[in-house]
């Protein structure tokens, strides 16, 4: 039977005493009053056992959750660390890239601008040849003309047929 349907029993009990006169006192039924103690004294133990079944099945629980809480956060560590590492793998990434550009650009320019010193230079040169070779068709010229004036012939008389 249940402690508390006991601890009901005992005080109905109580309640159905009667008075003792002038006193506070009250007559109970001693063979009803052992017979509900007795089975105080037997369920008591029970309640006790029940009580400590629960409190061990309560620590068990708790002990699964804290496990459990346990598992969850070192999970979590691990995953934040993870990603820790890939955010840190991904800046060195973006900073090695960075730097790349960074290099790539600057060599272009260095080649864009060795081109254009080759480029001016090979125009440079060209500009001079032409203008040398330009030189020496005019003095070809002139000269050419130079030698056909020499060459001209000088217009003779001219002759009429029959005079000689």
């Amino acid at each position: 039977m249940d402690i508390l349907q006991l601890i009901d029993r005992l005080e109905e009990l109580f309640n159905e005493s009667k008075n003792i006169p002038l006193t506070r006192n009250v007559m109970v039924d001693e063979d009803r009053m052992l017979d509900i103690i007795d089975q105080m004294r037997i369920a008591i133990p029970e309640e006790v056992k029940k009580a400590q079944q629960l409190l061990g099945q309560r620590d068990r629980v708790l002990a699964q959750a804290q496990e459990e809480a346990n598992r969850t956060l070192e999970l979590a560590r691990q995953k934040a660390d993870q990603l820790i590492t890939k955010d840190m793998v991904v800046q060195d990434a973006q900073r090695r890239a960075d730097q790349i550009i960074a290099q790539s650009r600057g060599e272009a320019e260095n080649i864009r601008a060795d081109a254009d010193d080759y480029a001016m230079n090979s125009l440079t040169q060209l500009q001079a040849e032409l203008e040398r070779i330009t030189n020496q068709v005019t003095n070809g010229i002139r000269l050419l003309k130079d030698e056909q004036s020499r060459r001209a012939p000088v217009s003779a008389p001219v002759s009429q047929p029959g005079s000689e």
